[in-house]
C-alpha cells in the first residue's frame, strides 16, 4: 500500500503516472488518457491500495458515497481502467473471485510541485479517447459468385465497449468534441409532486451523460443562460432537446422533442413509457432516458450523416428503398428460390449504384441470412461471406459514422466469429448511440466467447437496464441466462431464460440452456421437458451442433461449453 505524501502526489506504475492534483492519468509517452471522474477516482483508490484486495462494497461506497448503484456501474469503471492501462489480460487489475479487485503493479509516489488551483471546468469529465478507426480491411471487393477464402488475421487485443452510467450534474459543457452544439434543457415534471421533480432531474442527467458520449457533437448540459444570451452566432446551439415527464396511475411517460434552433422546426419527437410499479427509481430513470435517447440519437445521426444521392441516376435514396422493399417482399416466404430472387434484385441495384450504403447493408444482411439458413453450397457460402465483408467495409469508408452501417458490420463480425474485432466496431456504434441494446448484446456475446464471463454478464445487464430497442429484448435476456449458466449460476439463470422464452423461443437455444441449468440443479423432469421443447424447435440438433461455431473462441469458453453440452445430453439431447 502506498502512503500519501504531504502536498500533491504523482503515483508512478508500469510507465503510467497518476497525477492527484491535476486529476490526470498520463501514459508512458506522457500523453493524457481521459477518464470519467468516477473511473479516475476508482483507479486512484486501487493505486493507493496496491497489493491489497479491495472489496466491491468498499469500492462502491468510496466512489458513490450515500448513493445506491448497481454492480454494473462498478464493472464499467473496472473495464474502463483496464482499457486505459492496456490490461487486456487483466493482470494489473485482477479479480479476486468472490472478494473484489487487486491492483498488482508496483507503485511509487513522488512529490509534485503545485501548479495552481484546478477548477472544475478544467477537468475533462467523461469520455475515453475516441479510437483512431475501425479494424483494417481484410476483405477486397470480389465477385461473390467465385469462392474466396477469408484472409485470417491476428485478433486485436480485447476491447471493451463504451457503456454510459450516470454522473453528477454540471452547469457547464460536458463535451468538447467537434460538431454541432446540442443543448439539453432540464426535463420538466408536470404537477407539484416532488417525486416527479426528482425523477425529471435524474432523467435529465442520464440524457446529458448519454449525449455527452456521442463523438461528433458538443453538448451543453445547463443551457438556459446560454440560450438567453446567445445571438444568431456560432455560440448558439444548433439543436435543443426539451422534454416533459408525467406520472400516470400505472406508468411514467416522457415526451422529448429535438428542435432546430435556427428555424424552430421540430426534427423528431420521442415518447417512452415505463411502469410506475418498478421499485428501482434509478432503473426507471435509465429506461426513460434510454428509450428517448435511443430514438433521438438515431435521428441526430441521420441528420449528421448526409445521405448520398444515386451515383448512377442522381436520384434520391427513395429509389433504393423501393428496391429493398421489393427484395424483402420476395423473401417473405423464406424459400431458397425467393432468397435467390431477392439477392438478384439487390445485386443488380448495387451494381448500378455501388456507393449506395442502404443497398449494401440490405445485400450483406441477406447474404449472412442465407449462410445461416444454409441456402448456399459450401463454396458459395465462403464467397458470400467474403463479399458481404467487402461490401460493408466499402460502406464504412463512405459513412464511417453511420449507425446503420456500424450496426451491420458489428453483426457481421459477430456472426463470423471475429469477436475481438466486433468489440471494436460495436464500441464505435455505441459512440453514436450509447443506448443501443443490440450493440451491447453483441459486445456481451464477444466477451462471452472470449471467456470474459463476468464482463459479458455486466454488459447484458446494462442492455437490460436500457431495454432499447424493445424488439431485441429477448437477445440480452437469453444473454444474461447464458452467462449465468457459463459461470455455474444455474438458479440465477432460470428466470432470465424463462423471460426470454416468453418473448420468443429463440430457435430453441433458450430451452436447451434451460435444460442444462435444470439438469445441474437436479430437476430432471424440468430438464427433460425443456429439452423436448428445444428439439421440437430445432430438429436435428445434436451434441455436435448445439453450440455456435467455436472458431476464434477462447479455450475457457470451449471447455465450459463442452461441460454444459454434457448436461444437455443427460437431459435428452442426442449425441449424434
Amino acid at each position: 500500500m502506498v502512503g500519501e505524501l504531504k502536498g500533491f502526489v504523482v503515483f508512478c506504475f508500469a510507465g503510467f503516472e497518476l497525477d492527484s492534483q491535476r486529476a490526470e492519468l498520463r501514459g508512458p509517452g506522457g500523453g493524457v488518457i481521459k477518464l470519467r471522474p468516477k473511473t479516475f477516482e476508482m483507479l486512484r483508490l486501487l493505486v493507493t491500495n496496491a497489493g491489497r484486495v479491495m472489496s466491491k462494497n468498499e469500492l462502491m461506497e468510496a466512489v458513490w458515497p450515500n448513493v445506491h448503484v448497481g454492480e454494473d456501474s462498478l464493472f464499467q469503471c473496472i473495464r474502463e481502467i483496464r482499457t486505459a492501462l492496456g490490461d487486456d489480460r487483466r493482470q494489473v487489475v485482477r479479480l479476486a473471485s468472490g472478494h473484489g479487485y487487486l491492483f498488482t503493479a508496483e507503485v511509487s509516489a513522488v512529490q509534485a510541485a503545485a501548479v495552481g488551483p484546478i477548477t472544475p471546468s478544467s477537468v475533462e469529465p467523461a469520455r475515453p479517447e475516441p479510437r483512431s478507426g475501425l479494424p483494417t480491411s481484410r476483405w477486397s471487393v470480389v465477385d461473390w459468385r467465385k469462392p474466396v477464402a477469408l484472409v485470417s488475421v491476428v485478433a486485436a487485443g480485447a476491447v471493451v465497449a463504451v457503456l454510459m452510467v450516470a454522473s453528477a450534474w454540471r452547469p457547464d459543457p460536458v463535451s468538447n468534441g467537434a460538431g454541432p452544439a446540442l443543448a439539453i434543457m432540464p426535463v420538466v415534471g408536470t404537477g407539484t409532486d416532488p417525486e416527479v421533480a426528482a425523477m425529471a432531474q435524474g432523467v435529465t442527467e442520464r440524457l446529458t451523460d448519454g449525449f455527452a458520449g456521442i463523438e461528433n457533437i458538443r453538448v451543453i448540459a445547463s443551457p438556459t443562460a446560454a440560450l438567453e444570451t446567445a445571438s444568431a452566432s456560432s455560440a448558439q446551439p444548433a439543436l435543443v432537446i426539451r422534454g416533459e415527464l408525467q406520472r400516470g396511475a400505472r406508468s411514467w411517460t416522457l415526451q422529448t422533442r429535438m428542435i432546430d434552433t435556427a428555424t424552430g422546426e421540430i426534427q423528431t419527437v420521442a415518447t417512452v413509457s415505463v411502469s410506475a410499479d418498478e421499485p428501482d427509481r434509478q432503473r426507471q430513470q435509465s429506461q426513460l432516458a434510454a428509450g428517448a435517447g435511443y430514438q433521438l440519437a438515431r435521428r441526430l445521426n441521420g441528420m449528421l450523416v448526409a445521405s448520398k444521392t444515386s451515383a448512377a441516376t442522381g436520384g434520391p435514396l427513395d429509389d433504393a428503398k423501393v428496391v429493398i422493399e421489393q427484395a424483402n417482399a420476395s423473401i417473405n416466404q423464406t424459400t431458397p428460390e425467393r432468397f435467390s430472387m431477392a439477392q438478384t434484385i439487390l445485386q443488380k441495384a448495387l451494381a448500378a449504384d455501388p456507393d449506395n450504403v442502404d443497398l449494401a447493408i440490405a445485400l450483406a444482411g441477406l447474404q449472412m441470412r442465407g449462410i445461416q439458413m444454409v441456402w448456399y453450397r459450401p463454396a458459395e457460402a465462403r464467397a458470400a461471406e467474403a463479399h458481404a465483408g467487402a461490401v460493408l467495409e466499402h460502406a464504412l469508408q463512405l459513412r464511417p459514422n453511420s449507425i446503420p452501417v456500424l450496426e451491420s458490420y458489428c453483426r457481421f463480425l459477430s456472426a463470423t466469429n471475429h469477436f475481438a474485432e466486433s468489440l471494436v466496431t460495436c464500441a464505435r456504434t455505441l459512440k453514436f448511440d450509447p443506448w443501443n441494446g443490440l450493440a451491447l448484446f453483441l459486445v456481451g456475446l464477444g466477451q462471452l466467447h472470449l471467456g470474459r464471463f463476468d464482463d459479458a454478464l455486466a454488459t447484458f445487464l446494462q442492455a437490460d437496464r436500457y431495454d432499447t430497442p424493445p424488439v431485441s429484448r429477448w437477445t440480452w435476456l437469453v444473454g444474461v441466462g447464458w452467462a449465468h449458466v457459463m459461470m455455474g449460476h444455474n438458479e440465477e439463470a432460470l428466470p432470465w431464460l424463462n423471460r426470454s422464452i416468453a418473448i420468443t423461443a429463440a430457435s430453441g437455444r433458450s430451452y436447451m440452456l434451460l435444460a442444462a441449468a435444470n439438469q445441474q440443479l437436479g430437476r430432471i423432469d424440468e430438464a427433460r421437458a425443456a429439452m423436448k421443447k428445444g428439439l421440437k424447435l430445432r430438429p436435428g440438433t445434436t451434441s455436435l451442433n448445439v453450440m455456435p461455431p467455436i472458431k476464434n473462441a477462447s479455450p475457457i469458453f470451449i471447455d465450459t461449453s463442452k461441460r454444459i453440452v454434457r448436461f444437455m445430453v443427460a437431459a435428452g439431447l442426442p449425441e449424434r
